[in-house]
């Protein structure tokens, strides 16, 4: 078999064939041939998650079932209902699943936790800001970036594309393959079978395996025995396919015509007749100018077997696809997690493979209502309704969504950065095949992915709020400091994004505590969220205070935003008037940047994992001019340095 492949290899190249647009509705199982960005938000518009009524969360801080608070009810709102209330305190709105949030409102207290009556609501339960509501952009942003190139559509990617209002996409050509089988003992499937006749299973059963593999199958139908007439059909469906495939009639026997014909139509004619394997030691391949003819073993089993070893790593590459692996798998969780309780849960999960061939598995816990997660997802595990949580380390069976579970290249767990985005996007371009994944989790969970051994690098940004110093410290707190390296990434500016023209006049950070200045903070874990609360810690220093008093002051500090990108659409979409991020975002939404820091962005990896094909070359692009040159086209506020690529812990003595 190898040598048949390098026989092959040096006489044809399987190059992907051309791109194309096609509609929505016909992008199943194609492979993208450029970057989806969003150009909406979605949700586009705050909206209650649960059915209850919209109140302004403060209304509700103190109550209890003993002691209820009472607010007047202005209407109700349906979904798809415009909004035309202004809620101020003391004031509710009745409000359905899915209703836009009127303005003043910023919570949704649920119906069960309430009494209705004259007019008014009956409030016995508090609530805290944002709870029960589904921001604007929570689920996909304007500018995110959707799906990667190189990436198969299944029916969640068609469900995402449709939740960002996208009609067609760009994708890989599919490979025309016209599927003969031969002899004349076969007959059609559904006809009456007479003596010494089999029905054909070859040509359905191929132009099955085609389709899965993401090519687009053209059964002609059944060759006789006969040389003239095998020959003129295989030119003709040369003329018309990019590959072509028959089966049966292969072998070197008086009654076998297939390989003469294929030395016939073209040079350089029959490249490999005769495998030794089993089952399919007759397989034939041969090449007519620059399209591939297959002939395939006339029993089934035999033929099967031939094409999946053979013929169908060339369709998937001519289509730019992978190979498969089987629809169960079993994985590890990644973390100890809780599940509906009561009830049986089908779980979005997605999947990393280790070193050791094991899976650990991430849970896709961000709600019903997320669409990117359930595309983001590898499958699903199936938990009864009598189980209340899943341990860490836990094995658990998942059932792939798809056909396939493509193991990635890289993967990357951590803090997330555009940085990475354009280096992933870079090692593309020199290897098609290479498959990057990120795990957004923040620094602080890119360090425990590293010491779970989960992750190949994690991007971290954490600084020491006593020496200044990023990154290094923390190594040797997580108990790291002999089992891993710190690589030199790039600096990246941090500071206030605020809405273009600055109208609230901020200048730093003690203007969060203004009246009127509405904030959105970062989650916890994340590098940005410990840089914020630094910067707020100096201001409460200068007020003889501490950060937990001047916090209280902050409108918003207790609403939490995921990414950077999360917080420049809040600020964007006037959610808030101003958040910490990094300038590339600011700038990419036109909004303004008061830059407060130039920070490190470094990558962590566990030494096992530094002799890794797609490490040292992940490495050796942080090293280069040219993706220094592609951070300063693409992502203004991030800059590599001359240190960038090396490793800086530990230190060379």
């Amino acid at each position: 078999m190898e040598d048949a492949l390098t026989t092959l290899t040096k006489a044809w190249s399987a190059t992907p064939l051309p791109t194309e647009k096609v509609t929505l509705e016909n992008s199943l199982d194609r492979v993208l041939a450029e970057d989806v960005f969003s150009t909406i938000d979605v949700p586009g518009f705050d909206r209650a998650a649960m059915d209850g009524f919209a109140v302004l969360a403060e209304d509700t801080f103190n109550v209890d079932e003993q002691h209820a608070v009472k607010l007047k009810v202005l209407g109700e709102l349906e979904a798809g209902d415009a909004s035309e209330y202004d809620a101020s305190r003391g004031e509710a709105i009745e409000i359905a699943t899915g209703a836009p949030m009127p303005k003043g409102a910023n919570a949704v207290v649920m119906v069960e936790f309430t009494k209705k009556e004259n007019g008014d609501v009956a409030v016995f339960r508090p609530v805290s800001p944002g709870e029960n509501v589904t921001s604007a952009g929570s689920d996909v942003m304007s500018g995110e970036l959707l799906l990667r190139k190189f990436q198969i559509i299944t029916p969640r990617e068609v469900g995402l594309l449709a939740a960002a209002g996208i009609e067609q996409v760009s994708a890989y050509s599919k490979p025309r393959v016209t599927i003969f089988s031969s002899g004349n003992e076969l007959i059609k499937p559904g006809q009456p079978l007479t003596f010494a006749k089999l029905y054909d299973v070859n040509g359905p059963a191929i132009t099955a395996a085609v389709t899965e593999c993401g090519g687009q199958p053209r059964f002609m139908g059944i060759l006789p025995d006969n040389f003239e007439t095998i020959k003129n059909r295989l030119k003709e469906a040369l003329e018309e396919s990019d590959v072509v495939i028959s089966s049966g009639s292969t072998s070197s026997g008086p009654g076998d015509l297939v390989y003469r014909a294929v030395d016939e139509l073209g040079e350089p004619g029959v490249l490999v007749h005769g495998l030794t394997i089993k089952p399919g030691k007759p397989a034939l391949v041969g090449l007519a100018g620059n399209k591939l003819i297959f002939g395939l073993p006339g029993y089934p089993t035999s033929a099967l077997m031939i094409f999946h070893v053979l013929v169908a790593p060339i369709i998937r590459r001519l289509a730019n696809k992978a190979d498969v692996q089987p629809t169960k798998v079993q994985a590890s969780s990644s973390m100890k997690f809780f599940k509906a309780r009561g009830r049986r849960e089908l779980l979005p999960i997605q999947l990393i493979a280790q070193p050791n061939g094991q899976l650990s598995a991430y849970p896709m816990q961000s709600g019903s209502g997320a669409i990117s997660s359930f595309a983001l997802a590898d499958g699903f595990a199936d938990f009864p309704e009598t189980q209340e949580y899943v341990d860490e380390g836990e094995s658990m069976e998942v059932e792939l969504f798809g056909k396939e579970l493509v193991p990635p290249s890289l993967v990357a767990i951590g803090s997330h950065c555009v940085g990475l985005d354009i280096a992933f996007a870079k090692l593309r371009e020199k290897d098609p095949t290479f498959l990057g994944r990120t795990v957004n989790v923040g620094s602080t969970g890119g360090f425990h992915a590293i010491s779970r051994g989960e992750a190949d690098i994690a991007g971290v940004h954490l600084q020491d709020e006593n020496t200044g110093e990023y990154n290094i410290p923390f190594i040797k707190s997580f108990g790291l400091a002999d089992t891993v390296v710190l690589v030199r990434g790039y600096d990246r500016e941090q500071g206030l994004i605020v809405k273009h023209g600055n109208p609230k006049k901020i200048t730093g950070v003690e203007d969060l505590t203004r009246k009127g200045i509405r904030f959105i903070n970062r989650n916890r874990g994340s590098g940005t969220r410990f840089l914020i609360d630094r910067h707020l810690t100096k201001v409460a220093k200068s007020h003889e205070t501490d950060l937990e008093t001047i916090s209280a002051k902050i409108e918003g500090y207790g609403y939490e935003a995921k990414s950077h990108s999360a917080v420049a659409a809040a600020i964007k979409n006037d959610r808030a008037d101003v958040g910490f991020g990094i300038r590339t975002v600011a700038v990419s939404n036109q909004l303004d940047f008061i830059k407060l820091d130039d920070e490190k962005y470094d990558f962590l990896i566990a030494k096992p994992r530094l002799d890794k094909v797609s490490v040292k070359r992940f490495v050796e692009l942080i090293k280069s001019r040219e993706f220094a040159e592609s951070l300063a086209q693409k992502a203004p506020g991030l800059r590599a340095t001359e240190q960038s690529g090396l490793i800086v812990f530990p230190t060379k003595t």
